[in-house]
């Protein structure tokens, strides 16, 4: 006979499994987060070098006989902002991720999911310090004319 304690111990199952799942919804939804910030970065890093490369050649041509340095400053401090802007989602995704992984475990050890799938490190976190890592020799590369993009 199915008593009130089978039905409670599927609602008890189901909601398991439920929490377990929003976990890793929550987890996705942080990554795309790092997307957005690692598309927004790249953006600002790539056009603000463009602009530098652009000025500083025209100066070197002598096509252009104006402030250059405005530009080229302009330039510059986009990439900065855009290797800063990087470095702070990277570190705010870290804290989040670390503390999602800390509730998680809390709830495991309750008994109030299973926490079966794995909580793997992201790949959206990888390219984002490879980003970082790039934009930090751009900024090298600009303010001590050295390195691959001088």
């Amino acid at each position: 006979m199915a008593g009130p304690d089978l039905k409670l111990d599927v609602n008890t199952e189901l909601a398991a499994r439920r929490t377990g799942m929003a976990f890793q919804r929550t987890r996705l939804a942080e990554d795309r987060t790092l997307m957005a910030i690692i598309r927004t970065s790249l953006s600002l890093i790539g056009f603000g070098f463009t602009i530098y490369q652009f000025f500083q050649h025209l100066q070197e041509k002598n096509l252009f006989t104006g402030n250059a340095h405005a530009a080229r400053n302009f330039g510059a401090t986009l990439i900065y902002l855009g290797v800063a802007m990087v470095a702070i989602g990277i570190a705010y995704h870290l804290q989040f991720m670390l503390g999602l992984r800390r509730e998680r475990q809390e709830m495991l050890a309750g008994g109030l999911i299973h926490a079966q799938s794995r909580f793997p490190i992201s790949f959206t976190l990888i390219v984002a310090i490879l980003l970082l890592l790039i934009g930090v020799a751009a900024i090298a590369s600009l303010t001590f004319n050295v390195g691959p993009f001088d």
